[in-house]
């Protein structure tokens, strides 16, 4: 899974490997695809707000990572089953309403997904974009949802998302027996996770309160979508959400300067908009001089929406209460202190500025500026960090307050 891999219809033993750093799949183009989806879905909800919030969770339009079916249920005091048959029903009707009203979707993502295009490049791009929003858990319907709306026949969009998945579950049993064989990949981990440290914001003082014992997510803590490998330095099965997630707990169990970790630590809870929600940070980990972090897995180019800022203010207060350093990891070099620090186009930021200070920005907007003068994903990225403005999606939104 990434610019790296190959993958290729139904050949089991395709290669295919998880990237160093994802910057290279951060862009406009994808995040497009991401911000139609998120218009899709509330226009759906304009007809039937419960089945739209059942997709929108499902398929983390909002930015926010995908929910497991059976917590998606919780909310709603329903069974998996029945989420699942309420998922699908509203993912036809999306479709169909898109298909009826000649909605540019069309236009998008049939340039990007053509048709007529090998299984093998389309399972690839899939994967690549899998990989680098940390969608895993809905890569069968997210994939499938794209083709069909880029005009792929639904047999045709069935088999290529399968053919995705086949690729996710290949990818962790091949890991799973890579990590008998650790020691080589000991100072390449040491070398990663010394990397990062810097981006650590540690508490100012205190003693750090001793790691859980075990995961605070019970919901849907067996769920069958999540993977699972056994690591030594915990001695045990852990579960992951995502591909992003498997590499940083095997950076983890491969390093050094890491003592033992536990997933899924806590339960904290955040507000978004006056809601109340709640959320698991991905991993505490002790280091091998007893400072403990709490680390979440946010995407590189997902960090600046408003809902995983609200989550990381949230996660950084509840680590800090604990004596532990907070870090966001976003599957790159760059961290949120570098993006902080990002240099961008000065004529790109003044006139940003300029439409945020107008008013509410609307995607077109940003469209127009992107062509007139070359602004990237990541400046749009740092600006709203440095600037604080508010990034929603689902449809998009750009404004100056929170």
């Amino acid at each position: 899974m990434g610019r790296d891999g190959a993958a290729d219809g139904g050949q089991d033993d395709a290669e295919f490997e998880l990237v160093d750093d994802i910057e290279g799949d951060v862009s406009f183009g994808l995040e497009e695809i991401n911000e139609l989806l998120g218009e899709l879905v509330e226009e759906h909800g304009d007809r039937r707000r419960r089945d739209a919030e059942i997709v929108g969770f499902r398929l983390g339009v909002s930015g926010a990572a995908p929910e497991t079916l059976a917590r998606i249920g919780a909310r709603y005091d329903l069974s998996r089953d029945r989420i699942r048959q309420l998922h699908t029903r509203a993912v036809g009707q999306i479709i169909r309403e898109a298909q009826l009203s000649g909605h540019r979707a069309a236009r998008v993502f049939g340039a990007r997904y053509p048709v007529g295009t090998r299984d093998p490049q389309l399972v690839r791009a899939l994967l690549v974009e899998t990989y680098a929003t940390d969608t895993d858990l809905a890569a069968n319907e997210l994939s499938y949802l794209k083709l069909r709306l880029a005009g792929h026949p639904g047999e045709d969009a069935r088999r290529i998302a399968g053919f995705v998945m086949q690729r996710i579950m290949a990818w962790q049993k091949k890991t799973n027996r890579r990590l008998t064989k650790l020691r080589n990949a000991e100072p390449s981990a040491t070398s990663e996770v010394n990397s990062w440290l810097g981006q650590v914001d540690w508490p100012g003082s205190g003693a750090a309160a001793a790691l859980p014992r075990e995961s605070a997510r019970v919901v849907d803590g067996d769920d069958d979508g999540r993977g699972r490998f056994y690591l030594g330095k915990v001695g045990r099965d852990v579960r992951f959400d995502s591909g992003l997630e498997a590499r940083l707990l095997r950076m983890l169990n491969a390093s050094d300067l890491v003592d033992t970790f536990q997933e899924q630590p806590s339960a904290v809870d955040y507000q978004v908009d006056g809601a109340d929600r709640v959320y698991y940070p991905s991993i505490v980990a002790e280091l091998a001089d007893k400072r403990v972090v709490l680390i979440d897995v946010e995407p590189l180019g997902q960090v600046g929406f408003q809902i995983n800022r609200a989550k990381s203010a949230a996660g950084r207060a509840y680590a800090h209460a604990n004596g532990w350093g907070w870090l966001v990891w976003t599957g790159s070099r760059l961290g949120v202190p570098e993006l902080l620090g990002r240099q961008v186009d000065t004529e790109s930021e003044s006139r940003l500025r300029e439409l945020v200070e107008s008013g509410p920005v609307h995607w077109p907007a940003i469209q127009q500026l992107r062509t007139e003068t070359g602004l990237e994903l990541l400046d749009l990225v740092t600006l709203v960090l440095r600037n604080e403005w508010r990034w929603d999606r689902a449809p998009f939104r750009l404004t100056a307050g929170h």
